[in-house]
């Protein structure tokens, strides 16, 4: 087991590449707190952790307040002594041109994918640094890297979050804190079908996309939190301050383009 006996967070935990991470960690010996905003679906990762022997409990968290993120970071060591791992992976996007946005738009994306790793970090470091290191993940994107339509404050907030690993691994290296940026491409989540629509459009839409990926397939959760696993695992413990992109190849050409 690559994770046995240490103690992780994961945000967004309730679905998508969170939910797959939170069971995946445990599977490999973690035990997870499994935050989220949505209790069904957050008790639902916690189930199915427990299902297969694992052990985690969830915490509901609103993470663009401070304090339901102290909170979440005091209970788990409350309940098991520190913290080795943070998954901050929580997120949301806003399919929506610059000039339509309201202030209370942006506010609220920005709180979401970026204050939040600001608040889940700040609060957790302390906790690493009496157990002489640990592992931190951020979820970034394909677009923390490019632009892309009609998204301008989600990619904002994505390319935020990679300089923001980048300078913490710096600040951190010397207390054996890493920190390290985990970066998707197309991947069948819900925010992925928030993003390209549902039913046929968005099958079409999926598709059209995929003709942009060297691999031809869309990458489900899993293969993110297999990422995942490793960033936050001793088989990367020479490795701080990356932004791993895991995009089926994606952002390896400026022109590819073959109809599947």
């Amino acid at each position: 087991m690559k994770l046995r006996d240490k103690i992780a967070i994961v945000t967004g935990a309730a679905s998508g590449i969170g939910q797959a991470s939170a069971i995946t960690f445990a599977r490999e010996g973690a035990k997870v707190l499994a935050a989220d905003i949505n209790q069904s679906r957050g008790e639902e990762t916690v189930a199915k952790i427990l299902a297969n022997g694992g052990e985690a409990f969830f915490h509901r968290t609103d993470v663009s307040r401070e304090a339901e993120i102290i909170s979440m970071v005091d209970r788990a060591v409350a309940q098991w002594g520190g913290i080795d791992i943070l998954f901050n992976n929580a997120g949301v996007v806003l399919i929506k041109p610059l000039e339509t946005m309201t202030e209370a738009d942006w506010d609220r994306l920005m709180s979401i994918n970026l204050k939040a790793v600001f608040f889940a970090i700040k609060h957790v470091v302390p906790h690493m640094r009496r157990r002489g290191g640990g592992a931190i993940l951020n979820t970034g994107s394909i677009g923390s890297m490019v632009g892309q339509l009609t998204t301008p404050a989600y990619i904002a907030s994505k390319g935020a979050v990679a300089l923001l690993t980048k300078s913490l691994a710096l600040d951190y290296g010397r207390d054996q804190i890493r920190v390290n940026c985990l970066c998707p491409g197309i991947t069948d989540t819900p925010m992925l079908r928030e993003h390209l629509g549902h039913g046929p459009e968005g099958e079409a839409n999926i598709h059209r996309r995929l003709s942009r990926v060297p691999l031809g397939r869309i990458l489900k959760p899993e293969d993110l939190a297999q990422a995942a696993l490793y960033l936050v695992s001793d088989d990367s413990v020479g490795v701080s301050g990356i932004t791993h992109i895991v995009d089926g190849g994606l952002l390896a050409a400026a022109e590819y383009d073959i109809p599947l």
